[in-house]
């Protein structure tokens, strides 16, 4: 998921690179999966839905240690 900092006055915006074979929790699986899903028609906000679907395959406690981890290594 993107993470916005501030950083001198602008925001930057932090992501993993997509790629779909990444290992769970680096955060390359769920760039991917938001990239594919915002060139579907009818998609308004791939990243939520990506993130409902994360939620669903690997529960809500785990979505969010995987989330927590991610912002943690971008620290």
């Amino acid at each position: 998921m993107a993470r916005m900092t501030k950083m001198g006055g602008t925001r930057v915006e932090h992501e993993a690179a997509p790629n779909p074979k990444a290992p769970v929790g680096q955060g390359g699986r769920f760039s991917a999966l938001k990239n594919k899903l915002a060139s579907e028609p009818g998609v308004r906000n791939p990243g939520a839905l990506a993130a409902s679907i994360g939620r669903k395959k690997y529960g809500a406690s785990k979505m969010a240690a995987m989330s927590e981890a991610g912002r943690e290594d971008q620290e």
